[in-house]
């Protein structure tokens, strides 16, 4: 006698649209934080006070911001994915309802 197959209360969503997800708001959230933290700091500043021997242009200070914006609030938007996944991926199926 085969296994009957799980039922889930929601349908597995496409790798795109899960990434697009998680991706997508969290590059608008870098834009405002960098648009933001650079109004008040000055990327030479900050360089000269953290790391002085590099080479750093404003430029690429910040695209070195921005990005580590956008990494700090793509796994904010990726734990909160997580925890809201449905429960019925992970726990038994859900009993078989009326066909």
């Amino acid at each position: 006698m085969s296994k009957p197959q799980p039922v889930f209360d929601h349908p597995p969503r496409p790798m795109a649209q899960r990434v697009g997800a998680i991706l997508w708001p969290s590059f608008f959230a870098a834009g405002v934080c960098t648009m933001v933290f650079f109004a008040h700091v000055d990327p030479l500043q900050l360089r000269d006070m953290t790391f002085p021997q590099l080479p750093l242009s404003r430029e690429l200070g910040y695209s070195l911001g921005f990005f580590m914006f956008w990494a700090a609030t793509a796994a904010s938007s990726l734990f909160t994915w997580i925890l809201l996944r449905p429960a019925s991926r992970f726990n038994r199926p859900l009993p078989p309802g009326p066909q």
